[in-house]
C-alpha cells in the first residue's frame, strides 16, 4: 500500500480530533458530561471507538474554553458551575450589553445590522429542528458579530469568554419541553427594534433576553444534576 503524505495524515488526525470535540459538546449540552465528573481520555475512547490520542487533544481545547479542566494523572472533569456563578455571569452580561446595545443602535448602518438577520433566522430554525449545536453556534455568532460593531475586539473577547462559561446545562430536555424556540425568536424581534432605531426598546428586550437566558440555564442545571447515565454518540 502506497506510504500518506505527511499533511494528509495531520488532516486525517486534525478532522478526527474535530469530530470528538464536537460530540463532546453535545454530551456536555445534553448533560450526558456531568459537572464535577472526571473523565478518563481510554474510556471516552472506547465510548467512541477511537483511540485515546484524539479524545485527549479534543479535551485539551475544550479546557481551553473553560469547559473542563485537566486533572494531573486522572483525566478531565467537567467545570461546575455554582448558583452565584450564574448570577455573576449574568451581571457583567448585563453591565455590557445592554447599554452597548444602545450604543450600536444609534451608531451602526442598517445594512450592517440587516447582515445579521441570516444568523438571527438561523437560531430560530435550529430551535425549531431540534439542532442544539447549531442552535448555540448561531446564537454565539449573532451576539458576538453585533458587539462587534463596536469595533471593540476586547469587549467582543470578554463576552465570549462568558458565553463559553456560563454554557447551558441539560439543554436536551429543554428543548423537549419547547422552551427554546421563544427565546431564539428575541433575536429577529431585537434586530428589528435596532433598526427602527429604538434604542431604548432594544436595550429594554436585551435585558429580557439576558434574563431568559438566566432562567434557562437554571433550569438546564437542575436537570444536568439529576442521575443520568453517559450515553455518548458513535463516530
Amino acid at each position: 500500500m502506497a506510504h500518506l503524505k505527511p499533511g494528509k495524515i495531520i488532516s486525517v488526525q486534525e478532522h478526527l480530533r474535530d469530530q470528538v470535540a464536537h460530540a463532546l459538546r453535545a454530551a456536555l449540552i445534553a448533560g450526558e458530561l456531568r459537572p464535577g465528573v472526571v473523565y478518563s481520555a481510554p474510556t471516552l475512547a472506547a465510548e467512541f471507538g477511537v483511540s485515546a490520542t484524539p479524545v485527549r487533544e479534543a479535551m485539551l481545547d475544550l479546557a481551553r474554553e473553560g469547559l473542563v479542566e485537566a486533572i494531573r494523572n486522572k483525566g478531565f472533569r467537567v467545570t461546575e458551575m455554582t448558583e452565584r456563578d450564574l448570577d455573576n455571569y449574568t451581571e457583567i452580561r448585563r453591565l455590557i450589553e445592554i447599554p452597548t446595545i444602545g450604543v450600536i443602535t444609534t451608531t451602526a448602518e442598517p445594512e450592517q445590522l440587516e447582515a445579521l438577520r441570516p444568523a438571527a433566522e438561523e437560531i430560530v430554525a435550529a430551535a425549531r429542528e431540534h439542532d442544539l449545536i447549531g442552535y448555540l453556534e448561531a446564537d454565539r455568532r449573532f451576539h458576538l458579530d453585533l458587539l462587534a460593531l463596536t469595533g471593540n475586539n476586547h469587549l467582543v473577547e470578554v463576552v465570549g469568554d462568558l458565553r463559553k462559561r456560563s454554557r447551558l446545562y441539560g439543554l436536551t430536555e429543554l428543548d423537549q419541553a419547547g422552551v427554546l424556540v421563544d427565546s431564539a425568536q428575541e433575536h429577529i424581534r431585537l434586530l428589528d427594534l435596532m433598526l427602527s432605531g429604538d434604542a431604548e426598546g432594544a436595550q429594554e428586550l436585551m435585558r429580557h433576553h439576558l434574563s431568559h437566558v438566566r432562567t434557562l440555564w437554571a433550569a438546564g442545571k437542575q436537570e444536568a444534576d439529576k442521575p443520568s447515565a453517559l450515553r455518548l454518540p458513535n463516530r
